[in-house]
């Protein structure tokens, strides 16, 4: 089944030397992006990450350290790729809670604010965990009866994911789940909305997780001595929390999350103050 769009779409992977989204930096990105007239393009692009390539990882995805020594940073590519991802929504296999916060990362690491607003996020593991638990190169087998030969390159793992929600779209047309209210809703449907909303794993203020929203839509936070806790109420009753955090090794992109609510729980005292 093709993809109704009423804007573009980008699929992204990323190989990367590790798994920390504060740390860790992208040695390779793919981008496949199809128009609403079904037009594809792809960018892939390998890149100096500025930092050693573990040895653990290059025997993952392949990638040395002499593969990327001259390749470009991602600072130098950063325009170019803003370009190419301009008024796109985002899909991509554990895209979500992976590659989009990474991405994003670097983008604020090259001084850009890569804009996420009004952006749509279809992740095609958390529609896969949903609907049958498998892993990727699992999960193209199952879904296109193909086996998966170049898993852990960027360009065969972004083809892979854009196939397999085609696929996806076929398999699951008119199929019902039961939603936690009981309702009977028909989730997997050819619709970008649609499939961000039933991919999306929770409610997050920050593209990590760290900081989520809690039922009345305030931002509490999901980890440490403080999770559960309104990030406001604990930043005034513990100022030294947030400075904490500013000099720990959080992503950026939640650095700047938490400076803003911050700043909006100054300025609300201030207005009642006043």
């Amino acid at each position: 089944m093709e993809l109704k769009l009423t804007r573009p779409i980008v699929f992204l992977d990323l190989e990367t030397t590790g798994i920390k989204v504060a740390t860790d930096r992208i040695v390779e990105i793919c981008l496949l992006r199809e128009q609403v007239d079904g037009t594809i393009k792809i960018k892939a692009q390998r890149v100096n990450p500025e930092i050693p390539i573990p040895p653990e990882v290059t025997a993952i995805h392949g990638i040395t350290n002499e593969d990327v020594r001259d390749c470009p940073t991602f600072k130098q590519i950063a325009h170019e790729l803003d370009q190419f991802l301009e008024n796109c929504d985002l899909a991509g296999y554990n895209s979500n809670h992976f590659d989009i916060p990474l991405l994003v990362e670097e983008f604020l690491r090259a001084g850009m604010d890569f804009d996420l607003r009004g952006r749509r996020f279809v992740d095609v593991q958390n529609i896969f965990h949903k609907m049958e638990p498998r892993t990727l190169s699992a999960a193209y087998k199952f879904y296109c009866q193909h086996e998966l030969i170049n898993a852990h390159s960027a360009e065969g793992d972004t083809r892979a994911t854009y196939e397999i929600l085609k696929a996806q779209l076929d398999r699951y047309e008119n199929v019902t789940l039961k939603d936690r209210n009981g309702n009977e809703i028909q989730p997997v449907v050819n619709d970008i909305k649609t499939l961000s909303d039933f991919s999306t794993l929770g409610k997050s203020a920050d593209l990590v997780g760290h900081i989520i929203y809690n039922d009345k839509s305030i931002e509490i936070f999901n980890f440490g001595k403080h999770k559960g806790k309104p990030v406001v109420q604990v930043f005034k009753d513990e100022p030294s929390y947030y400075d904490w955090m500013m000099k720990s090794e959080f992503p950026l992109s939640t650095k700047k999350v938490i400076t803003s609510i911050k700043l909006k729980g100054f300025n609300n005292e201030s207005v009642r103050l006043g």
